[in-house]
Protein backbone atom coordinates (compact mmCIF):
# COMPACT_ATOMS: atom_id res chain seq x y z
CA UNK A 1 0.00 0.00 0.00
CA UNK A 2 0.97 3.67 -0.28
CA UNK A 3 2.68 4.62 2.96
CA UNK A 4 4.06 8.12 2.43
CA UNK A 5 3.66 10.76 -0.27
CA UNK A 6 6.28 13.53 -0.18
CA UNK A 7 5.66 16.65 -2.32
CA UNK A 8 8.00 19.59 -3.01
CA UNK A 9 7.21 22.63 -5.17
CA UNK A 10 4.14 21.23 -6.92
CA UNK A 11 1.77 24.10 -7.83
CA UNK A 12 0.86 25.83 -4.53
CA UNK A 13 2.28 23.05 -2.33
CA UNK A 14 5.74 24.10 -1.19
CA UNK A 15 6.38 21.01 0.92
CA UNK A 16 4.07 18.32 2.28
CA UNK A 17 4.36 14.84 3.75
CA UNK A 18 1.17 12.77 3.80
CA UNK A 19 1.28 9.49 5.72
CA UNK A 20 -1.58 7.36 4.43
CA UNK A 21 -2.96 4.47 6.46
CA UNK A 22 -4.53 1.18 5.55
CA UNK A 23 -8.23 1.16 4.80
CA UNK A 24 -10.21 4.22 3.73
CA UNK A 25 -8.35 7.57 3.51
CA UNK A 26 -10.38 10.72 2.72
CA UNK A 27 -9.14 14.18 1.69
CA UNK A 28 -11.52 17.12 2.05
CA UNK A 29 -11.22 20.89 1.73
CA UNK A 30 -12.62 23.96 0.07
CA UNK A 31 -12.76 24.09 -3.73
CA UNK A 32 -9.36 25.30 -4.97
CA UNK A 33 -7.56 24.42 -1.75
CA UNK A 34 -5.29 21.96 -3.56
CA UNK A 35 -6.91 18.54 -3.13
CA UNK A 36 -6.51 17.66 -6.80
CA UNK A 37 -2.90 18.85 -6.65
CA UNK A 38 -2.24 15.96 -4.28
CA UNK A 39 -3.72 13.61 -6.88
CA UNK A 40 -1.69 15.30 -9.66
CA UNK A 41 1.45 14.81 -7.56
CA UNK A 42 0.60 11.17 -7.10
CA UNK A 43 0.04 10.83 -10.84
CA UNK A 44 3.41 12.46 -11.50
CA UNK A 45 5.37 10.04 -9.29
CA UNK A 46 3.54 7.16 -11.01
CA UNK A 47 4.80 8.21 -14.44
CA UNK A 48 1.73 9.97 -15.79
CA UNK A 49 2.12 12.85 -18.23
CA UNK A 50 2.72 16.16 -16.47
CA UNK A 51 2.86 19.81 -17.46
CA UNK A 52 5.75 22.16 -16.74
CA UNK A 53 3.10 24.45 -15.22
CA UNK A 54 2.88 21.97 -12.34
CA UNK A 55 6.22 23.29 -11.01
CA UNK A 56 5.77 25.95 -8.34
CA UNK A 57 6.48 29.47 -9.61
CA UNK A 58 10.10 30.43 -8.99
CA UNK A 59 11.26 26.89 -8.10
CA UNK A 60 14.20 25.34 -9.95
CA UNK A 61 12.55 21.92 -9.89
CA UNK A 62 9.68 19.93 -8.39
CA UNK A 63 10.10 16.64 -6.55
CA UNK A 64 7.66 13.90 -5.59
CA UNK A 65 8.33 10.57 -3.90
CA UNK A 66 5.97 7.75 -2.95
CA UNK A 67 6.91 5.02 -0.47
CA UNK A 68 5.02 1.72 -0.72
CA UNK A 69 5.14 -1.24 1.63
CA UNK A 70 4.08 -4.85 1.21
CA UNK A 71 5.09 -4.83 -2.47
CA UNK A 72 5.28 -8.28 -4.05
CA UNK A 73 8.46 -8.63 -6.09
CA UNK A 74 6.72 -11.05 -8.46
CA UNK A 75 4.50 -8.29 -9.91
CA UNK A 76 5.20 -8.55 -13.68
CA UNK A 77 5.85 -4.83 -14.20
CA UNK A 78 8.62 -4.92 -11.58
CA UNK A 79 10.35 -8.01 -12.90
CA UNK A 80 10.11 -6.85 -16.54
CA UNK A 81 11.86 -3.58 -15.68
CA UNK A 82 14.52 -5.11 -13.41
CA UNK A 83 13.13 -3.47 -10.25
CA UNK A 84 13.14 -5.27 -6.92
CA UNK A 85 11.56 -4.08 -3.66
CA UNK A 86 13.56 -4.27 -0.45
CA UNK A 87 13.51 -7.51 1.53
CA UNK A 88 10.71 -6.12 3.71
CA UNK A 89 8.61 -5.26 0.62
CA UNK A 90 9.41 -1.52 0.64
CA UNK A 91 9.55 0.30 -2.70
CA UNK A 92 10.41 4.00 -3.08
CA UNK A 93 9.47 5.77 -6.33
CA UNK A 94 10.85 9.26 -7.03
CA UNK A 95 10.50 11.80 -9.81
CA UNK A 96 12.12 15.20 -10.33
CA UNK A 97 10.53 17.65 -12.79
CA UNK A 98 12.49 20.52 -14.36
CA UNK A 99 11.19 23.65 -16.15
CA UNK A 100 13.01 22.64 -19.36
CA UNK A 101 11.00 19.42 -19.54
CA UNK A 102 13.67 17.07 -18.16
CA UNK A 103 12.65 14.24 -15.84
CA UNK A 104 14.74 12.20 -13.41
CA UNK A 105 13.01 9.04 -12.18
CA UNK A 106 14.20 6.43 -9.69
CA UNK A 107 12.94 3.23 -8.09
CA UNK A 108 14.71 2.36 -4.82
CA UNK A 109 17.47 4.75 -5.92
CA UNK A 110 17.94 3.06 -9.32
CA UNK A 111 17.50 5.37 -12.34
CA UNK A 112 14.61 4.37 -14.61
CA UNK A 113 12.73 5.94 -17.52
CA UNK A 114 9.34 7.65 -17.30
CA UNK A 115 7.86 4.73 -19.28
CA UNK A 116 9.23 2.24 -16.75
CA UNK A 117 7.92 4.39 -13.89
CA UNK A 118 4.48 4.42 -15.50
CA UNK A 119 4.46 0.63 -15.93
CA UNK A 120 5.46 0.09 -12.31
CA UNK A 121 3.01 2.71 -11.03
CA UNK A 122 0.10 1.11 -12.91
CA UNK A 123 0.79 -2.19 -11.15
CA UNK A 124 0.74 -0.57 -7.70
CA UNK A 125 -2.01 2.03 -7.83
CA UNK A 126 -5.12 2.84 -9.87
CA UNK A 127 -6.37 6.44 -10.16
CA UNK A 128 -10.01 7.10 -11.06
CA UNK A 129 -10.33 10.78 -11.92
CA UNK A 130 -13.45 12.91 -11.84
CA UNK A 131 -13.48 13.06 -15.66
CA UNK A 132 -13.10 9.32 -16.27
CA UNK A 133 -16.86 8.98 -16.67
CA UNK A 134 -16.52 10.62 -20.09
CA UNK A 135 -14.80 7.44 -21.32
CA UNK A 136 -17.92 5.51 -20.36
CA UNK A 137 -19.99 7.71 -22.67
CA UNK A 138 -17.66 6.92 -25.59
CA UNK A 139 -19.10 3.74 -27.09
CA UNK A 140 -15.84 3.05 -28.94
CA UNK A 141 -14.30 2.34 -25.51
CA UNK A 142 -16.89 -0.24 -24.43
CA UNK A 143 -15.17 -3.08 -26.29
CA UNK A 144 -11.89 -2.22 -24.54
CA UNK A 145 -13.65 -2.36 -21.14
CA UNK A 146 -15.05 -5.80 -21.95
CA UNK A 147 -11.73 -7.12 -23.29
CA UNK A 148 -9.96 -5.89 -20.17
CA UNK A 149 -12.45 -7.71 -17.97
CA UNK A 150 -12.20 -10.88 -20.08
CA UNK A 151 -8.36 -10.84 -20.16
CA UNK A 152 -8.44 -11.11 -23.94
CA UNK A 153 -4.86 -9.96 -24.58
CA UNK A 154 -3.57 -13.39 -25.69
CA UNK A 155 -6.55 -14.02 -27.98
CA UNK A 156 -6.34 -10.51 -29.42
CA UNK A 157 -2.63 -10.90 -30.10
CA UNK A 158 -3.22 -14.16 -31.98
CA UNK A 159 -6.09 -12.62 -33.93
CA UNK A 160 -4.06 -9.49 -34.75
CA UNK A 161 -1.31 -11.65 -36.29
CA UNK A 162 -3.83 -13.36 -38.60
CA UNK A 163 -5.46 -10.06 -39.50
CA UNK A 164 -2.09 -8.48 -40.32
CA UNK A 165 -1.36 -11.31 -42.79
CA UNK A 166 -4.75 -10.79 -44.42
CA UNK A 167 -4.14 -7.05 -44.79
CA UNK A 168 -0.67 -7.62 -46.25
CA UNK A 169 -2.06 -10.01 -48.88
CA UNK A 170 -4.86 -7.56 -49.74
CA UNK A 171 -2.33 -4.73 -50.17
CA UNK A 172 -0.25 -6.93 -52.51
CA UNK A 173 -3.36 -7.72 -54.59
CA UNK A 174 -4.23 -4.01 -54.73
CA UNK A 175 -0.72 -3.21 -55.92
CA UNK A 176 -1.19 -5.57 -58.90
CA UNK A 177 -4.40 -3.92 -60.01
CA UNK A 178 -3.94 -1.38 -62.82
CA UNK A 179 -5.65 -0.77 -66.14
CA UNK A 180 -4.11 -2.12 -69.34
CA UNK A 181 -2.91 1.26 -70.61
CA UNK A 182 -1.16 2.02 -67.31
CA UNK A 183 0.31 -1.47 -67.29
CA UNK A 184 1.67 -1.03 -70.85
CA UNK A 185 3.24 2.33 -69.98
CA UNK A 186 4.86 0.91 -66.87
CA UNK A 187 6.19 -2.15 -68.71
CA UNK A 188 7.74 0.05 -71.44
CA UNK A 189 9.41 2.26 -68.85
CA UNK A 190 10.79 -0.68 -66.87
CA UNK A 191 12.12 -2.39 -69.98
CA UNK A 192 13.88 0.81 -71.06
CA UNK A 193 15.44 1.29 -67.63
CA UNK A 194 16.51 -2.34 -67.34
CA UNK A 195 18.02 -2.25 -70.83
CA UNK A 196 19.93 0.95 -70.09
CA UNK A 197 21.38 -0.44 -66.86
CA UNK A 198 22.20 -3.84 -68.37
CA UNK A 199 24.03 -2.22 -71.31
CA UNK A 200 26.17 -0.32 -68.84
CA UNK A 201 27.46 -3.67 -67.43
CA UNK A 202 27.91 -2.16 -64.01
CA UNK A 203 30.29 -3.76 -61.52
CA UNK A 204 30.33 -3.18 -57.76
CA UNK A 205 33.31 -0.97 -56.80
CA UNK A 206 34.27 -0.01 -60.35
CA UNK A 207 33.63 3.70 -59.87
CA UNK A 208 36.35 4.10 -57.25
CA UNK A 209 38.95 2.30 -59.41
CA UNK A 210 37.84 4.26 -62.49
CA UNK A 211 38.19 7.65 -60.79
CA UNK A 212 41.62 6.70 -59.41
CA UNK A 213 42.80 5.68 -62.91
CA UNK A 214 41.41 8.89 -64.41
CA UNK A 215 43.33 10.94 -61.86
CA UNK A 216 46.61 9.24 -62.84
CA UNK A 217 45.97 9.63 -66.58
CA UNK A 218 45.10 13.31 -66.19
CA UNK A 219 48.40 13.81 -64.31
CA UNK A 220 50.56 11.43 -66.37
CA UNK A 221 53.54 13.76 -66.68
CA UNK A 222 53.67 14.45 -62.95
CA UNK A 223 53.26 10.71 -62.26
CA UNK A 224 56.08 9.71 -64.62
CA UNK A 225 58.49 12.32 -63.26
CA UNK A 226 57.82 11.37 -59.63
CA UNK A 227 58.20 7.63 -60.23
CA UNK A 228 61.40 8.14 -62.29
CA UNK A 229 62.97 10.25 -59.55
CA UNK A 230 62.02 7.70 -56.88
CA UNK A 231 63.50 4.92 -59.06
CA UNK A 232 66.77 6.82 -59.42
CA UNK A 233 67.03 7.40 -55.68
CA UNK A 234 66.40 3.78 -54.83
CA UNK A 235 68.05 1.91 -57.68
CA UNK A 236 70.69 4.47 -58.69
CA UNK A 237 71.61 6.01 -62.01
CA UNK A 238 74.59 7.19 -64.02
CA UNK A 239 75.86 9.43 -61.21
CA UNK A 240 75.01 7.43 -58.06
CA UNK A 241 74.56 3.90 -56.88
CA UNK A 242 71.17 4.40 -55.16
CA UNK A 243 69.81 3.76 -51.66
CA UNK A 244 69.64 -0.01 -52.02
CA UNK A 245 73.31 -0.22 -52.91
CA UNK A 246 74.28 2.17 -50.09
CA UNK A 247 72.40 0.11 -47.50
CA UNK A 248 74.12 -3.04 -48.84
CA UNK A 249 77.52 -1.39 -48.39
CA UNK A 250 76.66 -0.40 -44.81
CA UNK A 251 75.52 -3.97 -44.07
CA UNK A 252 78.82 -5.38 -45.47
CA UNK A 253 80.84 -2.84 -43.46
CA UNK A 254 79.27 -3.95 -40.14
CA UNK A 255 79.41 -7.68 -40.82
CA UNK A 256 82.90 -8.17 -39.23
CA UNK A 257 81.61 -6.62 -35.98
CA UNK A 258 78.98 -9.34 -35.37
CA UNK A 259 81.50 -11.26 -33.26
CA UNK A 260 81.80 -8.30 -30.87
CA UNK A 261 78.46 -9.07 -29.25
CA UNK A 262 74.67 -9.17 -29.63
CA UNK A 263 74.38 -5.40 -29.86
CA UNK A 264 76.39 -5.31 -33.10
CA UNK A 265 74.79 -8.44 -34.44
CA UNK A 266 71.40 -6.70 -33.93
CA UNK A 267 72.62 -3.69 -35.93
CA UNK A 268 73.53 -6.02 -38.76
CA UNK A 269 70.11 -7.70 -38.65
CA UNK A 270 68.35 -4.37 -38.80
CA UNK A 271 70.39 -3.27 -41.81
CA UNK A 272 69.61 -6.57 -43.52
CA UNK A 273 65.87 -6.08 -42.95
CA UNK A 274 66.09 -2.48 -44.16
CA UNK A 275 67.93 -3.62 -47.32
CA UNK A 276 65.29 -6.24 -48.09
CA UNK A 277 62.45 -3.74 -47.65
CA UNK A 278 64.27 -1.12 -49.75
CA UNK A 279 64.91 -3.75 -52.44
CA UNK A 280 61.23 -4.70 -52.60
CA UNK A 281 60.20 -1.06 -52.64
CA UNK A 282 62.68 -0.26 -55.43
CA UNK A 283 61.39 -3.21 -57.49
CA UNK A 284 57.78 -2.07 -57.02
CA UNK A 285 58.59 1.51 -58.10
CA UNK A 286 60.46 0.25 -61.19
CA UNK A 287 57.56 -2.08 -62.10
CA UNK A 288 54.98 0.70 -61.73
CA UNK A 289 57.12 2.98 -63.88
CA UNK A 290 57.58 0.27 -66.50
CA UNK A 291 53.90 -0.64 -66.56
CA UNK A 292 52.65 2.90 -66.99
CA UNK A 293 52.09 4.02 -70.52
CA UNK A 294 50.04 7.13 -71.19
CA UNK A 295 47.38 6.72 -73.87
CA UNK A 296 45.11 9.62 -74.90
CA UNK A 297 42.64 6.99 -76.12
CA UNK A 298 42.51 5.32 -72.67
CA UNK A 299 41.91 8.71 -71.04
CA UNK A 300 39.02 9.35 -73.46
CA UNK A 301 37.54 5.93 -72.62
CA UNK A 302 37.88 6.49 -68.87
CA UNK A 303 36.33 9.97 -69.16
CA UNK A 304 33.43 8.55 -71.20
CA UNK A 305 32.83 5.75 -68.67
CA UNK A 306 32.91 8.19 -65.74
CA UNK A 307 30.46 10.45 -67.56
CA UNK A 308 28.13 7.48 -68.19
CA UNK A 309 28.20 6.53 -64.52
CA UNK A 310 27.49 10.15 -63.56
CA UNK A 311 24.43 10.31 -65.84
CA UNK A 312 23.11 6.95 -64.64
CA UNK A 313 23.53 7.95 -61.00
CA UNK A 314 21.34 10.99 -61.56
CA UNK A 315 18.55 8.63 -62.68
CA UNK A 316 18.96 5.47 -60.65
CA UNK A 317 20.96 6.01 -57.44
CA UNK A 318 23.88 7.67 -55.75
CA UNK A 319 26.36 4.83 -56.31
CA UNK A 320 26.95 1.79 -58.49
CA UNK A 321 25.66 -0.40 -55.65
CA UNK A 322 22.39 1.54 -55.45
CA UNK A 323 21.98 1.35 -59.25
CA UNK A 324 22.44 -2.42 -59.15
CA UNK A 325 19.78 -2.64 -56.42
CA UNK A 326 17.45 -0.51 -58.55
CA UNK A 327 18.05 -2.83 -61.49
CA UNK A 328 17.11 -5.84 -59.37
CA UNK A 329 13.94 -4.15 -58.11
CA UNK A 330 12.95 -3.18 -61.64
CA UNK A 331 13.40 -6.76 -62.85
CA UNK A 332 11.23 -8.00 -59.97
CA UNK A 333 8.54 -5.42 -60.68
CA UNK A 334 8.54 -6.25 -64.38
CA UNK A 335 8.12 -9.93 -63.55
CA UNK A 336 5.24 -9.11 -61.20
CA UNK A 337 3.45 -7.03 -63.83
CA UNK A 338 4.01 -9.47 -66.70
CA UNK A 339 2.85 -12.34 -64.55
CA UNK A 340 0.38 -10.28 -62.49
CA UNK A 341 -2.66 -12.26 -63.58
CA UNK A 342 -1.11 -15.52 -62.41
CA UNK A 343 0.17 -13.87 -59.25
CA UNK A 344 -3.19 -12.28 -58.53
CA UNK A 345 -4.92 -15.64 -58.87
CA UNK A 346 -2.47 -17.18 -56.40
CA UNK A 347 -2.95 -14.29 -53.98
CA UNK A 348 -6.73 -14.47 -54.22
CA UNK A 349 -6.57 -18.12 -53.15
CA UNK A 350 -4.29 -17.19 -50.27
CA UNK A 351 -6.58 -14.27 -49.35
CA UNK A 352 -9.61 -16.57 -49.22
CA UNK A 353 -7.76 -18.98 -46.92
CA UNK A 354 -6.53 -16.15 -44.69
CA UNK A 355 -10.01 -14.63 -44.56
CA UNK A 356 -11.38 -17.95 -43.35
CA UNK A 357 -8.74 -18.01 -40.61
CA UNK A 358 -9.61 -14.43 -39.59
CA UNK A 359 -13.36 -15.09 -39.55
CA UNK A 360 -12.80 -18.23 -37.49
CA UNK A 361 -10.55 -16.37 -35.01
CA UNK A 362 -13.02 -13.47 -34.84
CA UNK A 363 -15.77 -15.96 -34.05
CA UNK A 364 -13.72 -17.41 -31.20
CA UNK A 365 -13.16 -13.89 -29.85
CA UNK A 366 -16.90 -13.21 -30.05
CA UNK A 367 -17.77 -16.37 -28.15
CA UNK A 368 -15.29 -15.53 -25.39
CA UNK A 369 -16.52 -11.95 -25.24
CA UNK A 370 -20.16 -13.01 -24.96
CA UNK A 371 -19.32 -15.39 -22.10
CA UNK A 372 -17.42 -12.63 -20.34
CA UNK A 373 -20.23 -10.13 -21.05
CA UNK A 374 -22.71 -12.21 -19.05
CA UNK A 375 -20.35 -12.28 -16.08
CA UNK A 376 -19.62 -8.55 -16.38
CA UNK A 377 -23.33 -7.72 -16.57
CA UNK A 378 -24.05 -9.73 -13.42
CA UNK A 379 -21.10 -8.23 -11.55
CA UNK A 380 -22.04 -4.64 -12.49
CA UNK A 381 -25.70 -5.17 -11.59
CA UNK A 382 -24.64 -6.45 -8.15
CA UNK A 383 -22.48 -3.37 -7.66
CA UNK A 384 -25.22 -1.01 -8.84
CA UNK A 385 -27.74 -2.60 -6.50
CA UNK A 386 -25.37 -1.92 -3.63
CA UNK A 387 -24.99 1.66 -4.90
CA UNK A 388 -28.73 2.36 -4.52
CA UNK A 389 -29.68 1.57 -8.11
CA UNK A 390 -31.77 -1.60 -7.52
CA UNK A 391 -34.16 -0.97 -10.41
CA UNK A 392 -31.48 -0.41 -13.01
CA UNK A 393 -31.13 -2.79 -15.93
CA UNK A 394 -27.73 -3.09 -17.57
CA UNK A 395 -26.80 -5.20 -20.57
CA UNK A 396 -23.97 -5.49 -23.07
CA UNK A 397 -25.27 -5.50 -26.63
CA UNK A 398 -23.39 -7.10 -29.53
CA UNK A 399 -23.57 -6.25 -33.23
CA UNK A 400 -21.64 -7.99 -35.97
CA UNK A 401 -19.34 -6.09 -38.29
CA UNK A 402 -16.84 -6.90 -41.01
CA UNK A 403 -13.71 -8.20 -39.26
CA UNK A 404 -11.16 -5.49 -38.65
CA UNK A 405 -8.23 -4.90 -36.31
CA UNK A 406 -10.14 -5.75 -33.09
CA UNK A 407 -12.44 -8.50 -34.37
CA UNK A 408 -15.98 -8.65 -35.69
CA UNK A 409 -17.88 -7.21 -32.70
CA UNK A 410 -19.44 -3.83 -32.03
CA UNK A 411 -20.09 -3.66 -28.28
CA UNK A 412 -22.32 -1.14 -26.52
CA UNK A 413 -23.32 -0.77 -22.90
CA UNK A 414 -27.08 -0.27 -22.59
CA UNK A 415 -29.09 0.57 -19.50
CA UNK A 416 -32.52 1.46 -18.23
CA UNK A 417 -32.48 3.49 -15.04
CA UNK A 418 -36.23 3.39 -14.45
CA UNK A 419 -38.86 0.66 -14.44
CA UNK A 420 -40.73 0.40 -17.73
CA UNK A 421 -38.09 2.26 -19.74
CA UNK A 422 -36.40 0.59 -22.71
CA UNK A 423 -32.70 -0.21 -22.69
CA UNK A 424 -30.81 2.67 -24.31
CA UNK A 425 -27.17 3.74 -24.73
CA UNK A 426 -25.67 5.08 -21.50
CA UNK A 427 -24.88 8.43 -23.08
CA UNK A 428 -28.58 8.92 -23.88
CA UNK A 429 -30.06 8.47 -20.43
CA UNK A 430 -27.48 8.38 -17.61
CA UNK A 431 -27.48 11.38 -15.28
CA UNK A 432 -24.26 12.64 -13.71
CA UNK A 433 -24.90 10.74 -10.48
CA UNK A 434 -25.84 7.54 -12.32
CA UNK A 435 -22.78 7.83 -14.53
CA UNK A 436 -20.53 8.25 -11.50
CA UNK A 437 -21.98 5.14 -9.87
CA UNK A 438 -21.76 3.06 -13.04
CA UNK A 439 -18.13 4.07 -13.41
CA UNK A 440 -17.50 3.21 -9.77
CA UNK A 441 -19.16 -0.17 -10.32
CA UNK A 442 -16.88 -0.84 -13.29
CA UNK A 443 -13.82 0.19 -11.32
CA UNK A 444 -14.75 -2.08 -8.45
CA UNK A 445 -15.35 -5.04 -10.75
CA UNK A 446 -12.03 -4.52 -12.54
CA UNK A 447 -10.16 -3.90 -9.29
CA UNK A 448 -11.20 -7.31 -8.01
CA UNK A 449 -9.22 -8.80 -10.90
CA UNK A 450 -6.16 -6.56 -10.59
CA UNK A 451 -3.15 -6.85 -8.33
CA UNK A 452 -3.10 -3.12 -7.45
CA UNK A 453 -2.94 -2.51 -3.71
CA UNK A 454 -4.22 1.08 -3.73
CA UNK A 455 -7.21 2.68 -5.44
CA UNK A 456 -7.53 6.46 -5.73
CA UNK A 457 -10.88 8.17 -6.37
CA UNK A 458 -10.76 11.85 -7.26
CA UNK A 459 -14.24 13.31 -6.61
CA UNK A 460 -16.18 10.21 -7.72
CA UNK A 461 -19.17 11.69 -5.89
CA UNK A 462 -19.88 14.23 -8.64
CA UNK A 463 -23.66 14.44 -9.07
CA UNK A 464 -24.29 12.08 -6.13
CA UNK A 465 -26.18 13.09 -2.99
CA UNK A 466 -28.49 11.85 -0.25
CA UNK A 467 -29.04 8.11 0.05
CA UNK A 468 -26.97 7.41 -3.07
CA UNK A 469 -24.03 9.18 -1.44
CA UNK A 470 -24.39 6.94 1.61
CA UNK A 471 -24.33 3.85 -0.61
CA UNK A 472 -21.19 5.10 -2.39
CA UNK A 473 -19.55 5.64 1.00
CA UNK A 474 -20.50 2.14 2.12
CA UNK A 475 -19.22 0.67 -1.15
CA UNK A 476 -15.84 2.39 -0.77
CA UNK A 477 -15.68 1.23 2.84
CA UNK A 478 -16.24 -2.31 1.62
CA UNK A 479 -13.53 -1.97 -1.04
CA UNK A 480 -11.14 -0.62 1.60
CA UNK A 481 -11.36 -3.91 3.53
CA UNK A 482 -9.40 -5.54 0.67
CA UNK A 483 -7.47 -2.61 -0.80
CA UNK A 484 -6.24 0.73 0.39
CA UNK A 485 -8.59 3.52 -0.74
CA UNK A 486 -7.73 7.22 -1.14
CA UNK A 487 -10.68 9.46 -1.89
CA UNK A 488 -10.95 13.20 -2.59
CA UNK A 489 -14.53 14.16 -1.72
CA UNK A 490 -16.98 16.96 -0.94
CA UNK A 491 -19.57 14.64 0.58
CA UNK A 492 -19.92 14.38 4.38
CA UNK A 493 -21.07 10.74 4.06
CA UNK A 494 -17.80 9.72 2.41
CA UNK A 495 -15.67 11.79 4.79
CA UNK A 496 -17.40 10.25 7.81
CA UNK A 497 -16.83 6.72 6.49
CA UNK A 498 -13.06 7.19 6.24
CA UNK A 499 -10.65 5.46 8.60
CA UNK A 500 -8.19 8.34 8.20
CA UNK A 501 -9.26 11.88 7.33
CA UNK A 502 -7.03 14.65 5.91
CA UNK A 503 -7.92 18.30 5.55
CA UNK A 504 -6.43 20.29 2.66
CA UNK A 505 -6.28 24.02 3.39
CA UNK A 506 -4.97 27.00 1.43
CA UNK A 507 -3.36 29.96 3.15
CA UNK A 508 -0.69 32.65 2.79
CA UNK A 509 2.82 32.95 4.16
CA UNK A 510 5.46 35.49 3.22
CA UNK A 511 3.28 36.85 0.43
CA UNK A 512 2.91 33.40 -1.22
CA UNK A 513 -0.07 31.06 -1.39
CA UNK A 514 0.53 27.75 0.36
CA UNK A 515 -1.42 24.53 0.73
CA UNK A 516 -1.19 22.41 3.88
CA UNK A 517 -2.38 18.85 4.38
CA UNK A 518 -3.29 17.91 7.96
CA UNK A 519 -4.52 14.64 9.45
CA UNK A 520 -7.61 15.29 11.61
CA UNK A 521 -8.50 13.83 14.97
CA UNK A 522 -12.11 12.98 15.79
CA UNK A 523 -13.02 16.44 17.07
CA UNK A 524 -11.50 18.08 14.00
CA UNK A 525 -13.25 15.57 11.77
CA UNK A 526 -16.57 16.43 13.31
CA UNK A 527 -16.05 20.13 12.54
CA UNK A 528 -14.90 19.41 8.97
CA UNK A 529 -17.90 17.16 8.30
CA UNK A 530 -20.18 19.86 9.70
CA UNK A 531 -18.55 22.35 7.31
CA UNK A 532 -19.14 19.98 4.40
CA UNK A 533 -22.79 19.76 5.44
CA UNK A 534 -23.59 23.39 6.14
CA UNK A 535 -20.85 25.61 4.78
CA UNK A 536 -18.70 28.20 6.54
CA UNK A 537 -20.99 28.77 9.58
CA UNK A 538 -21.00 25.65 11.76
CA UNK A 539 -23.78 25.40 14.35
CA UNK A 540 -24.17 23.05 17.30
CA UNK A 541 -26.91 21.24 15.43
CA UNK A 542 -24.52 20.64 12.51
CA UNK A 543 -21.87 19.38 14.91
CA UNK A 544 -24.35 16.93 16.45
CA UNK A 545 -25.32 15.79 12.96
CA UNK A 546 -21.65 15.29 12.08
CA UNK A 547 -21.14 13.31 15.28
CA UNK A 548 -24.10 11.11 14.39
CA UNK A 549 -22.67 10.56 10.90
CA UNK A 550 -19.34 9.48 12.40
CA UNK A 551 -21.04 7.12 14.85
CA UNK A 552 -23.18 5.61 12.10
CA UNK A 553 -20.10 5.13 9.92
CA UNK A 554 -18.22 3.47 12.80
CA UNK A 555 -21.15 1.15 13.33
CA UNK A 556 -21.27 0.22 9.65
CA UNK A 557 -17.53 -0.48 9.56
CA UNK A 558 -17.81 -2.60 12.67
CA UNK A 559 -20.51 -4.64 10.96
CA UNK A 560 -18.22 -4.97 7.93
CA UNK A 561 -15.34 -6.21 10.08
CA UNK A 562 -17.53 -8.71 11.89
CA UNK A 563 -18.94 -9.90 8.60
CA UNK A 564 -15.43 -10.58 7.33
CA UNK A 565 -14.52 -12.72 10.31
Amino acid sequence: MLQLLHIENIAIIECADISFARGFNALTGETGAGKSIVIDSLGAVLGQRTSRDLIRTGASKAFVSAAFDGVDGSVPALAENGIEPEEDGTLLLQRELYPDGRNVCRANGRPITVAQLKAVGASLLNIHGQHDGAALLDETQHLAYLDSFAHMSAGLESYASLYAKLRATQREIDSLKMDEAEKARRVDMLRHQISELERAELEEGEEEALLARRNILRNSEKFTEAMAEADACLNGGDDNSGAVSAIKQAEDALRPLRSFGDEYASLGDRLEALRCEAYDLAATVRDKLGEFEFSPRELDEVEARADLLYRLKKKYGGSVGEMLEYLERSRDELDRIEYSDDRAAQLEKRLASEREDVVKAAGELSRERKKAAKKLEAAILRELTELDMPKVRFTIAFEEKEPDADGADVVRFLMSANVGEDLKPINKIASGGELARIMLALKNVFAAQESVMTMVFDEVDTGVSGRAAQRVAEKLAGVSREKQVLCVTHLPQLAAMADTHFSVEKGEEGGRTLTRVTELDREQRMREIARLTGGETVSETMLRGADELLEAAEGFKKTLREGKK
